[in-house]
C-alpha cells in the first residue's frame, strides 16, 4: 500500500526484522487493493512468487494485524493500490467502522462481506483466525471505533495500546460505540 518510497521502507524493515529474528523473510510484491477482480486474478496467474507467499499465510505461527479505519489516511491514496473514497463510501454505509488487514468488521467485530474483499491481494479473515498467535500494535482517537470493533471480534490475543486508547476502550463511550 502507499507509494514507493513507503512500499521500500516497508520491506527494509521486514528484512531487518528478519534478520534480527534468524528467520526468511518472504515478500508478497503486488498491490494491496486492484481495480477489479480480474486484475486480481491475472497477478496471481502469471506471479509463482505471490501465489507461494500467499500460500504461506495458511501456516502463520504470529500474525501483526494491521488495524484500519474506513477512511483513506496520508501517505495513501483513493484509488492508488487502495480503496476509491464511492468504496469508502458504501463499505461504512453497510455498517463498517474499521478494517483488519483490508478486510471490513462492523462495531461487534464481525466481518462484512463485501465485493471489496475480491480485490484484496493478502491475508483472508480465515488465515487470521488460524494463525497461532495474533498482535495488535495501534492506538489513537481515530482509530477507536477500529480497534475496539478488533478486540471485541476476537481478532487479537494480544493487543498493545497507548493509556488513553486504554482508558477509551474501557470507558462507557466504548461500550455505547457497540450499539
Amino acid at each position: 500500500l502507499g507509494p514507493p518510497e513507503q512500499q521500500h521502507e516497508a520491506a527494509r524493515a521486514t528484512q531487518r526484522l528478519a534478520s534480527l529474528a534468524g528467520a526468511t523473510p518472504v515478500f508478497l510484491r503486488t498491490p494491496g487493493v486492484v481495480s477489479t477482480p480480474q486484475v486480481r486474478e491475472a497477478l496471481l496467474t502469471h506471479n509463482a512468487y505471490a501465489r507461494t507467499a500467499l500460500g504461506l499465510l495458511d501456516a502463520l505461527d504470529l500474525a501483526w494485524v494491521g488495524v484500519g479505519t474506513c477512511e483513506v489516511v496520508p501517505p495513501l491514496q483513493a484509488g492508488n493500490n487502495f480503496f476509491s473514497m464511492a468504496q469508502l463510501r458504501d463499505v461504512r454505509a453497510a455498517g463498517a467502522v474499521g478494517q483488519i488487514c483490508l478486510r471490513f468488521l462492523d462495531a461487534q467485530g464481525e466481518p462484512l462481506a463485501t465485493d471489496l474483499d475480491d480485490l484484496v491481494t493478502g491475508v483472508t479473515l480465515n488465515q487470521l483466525k488460524s494463525a497461532k498467535r495474533r498482535w495488535i500494535v495501534a492506538g489513537g482517537p481515530s482509530k477507536y471505533a477500529a480497534i475496539r470493533a478488533a478486540v471485541v471480534g476476537g481478532w487479537a490475543d494480544t493487543f498493545v495500546t497507548d493509556a488513553a486508547t486504554a482508558r477509551w476502550l474501557l470507558s462507557p463511550a466504548a461500550a455505547g460505540a457497540s450499539s
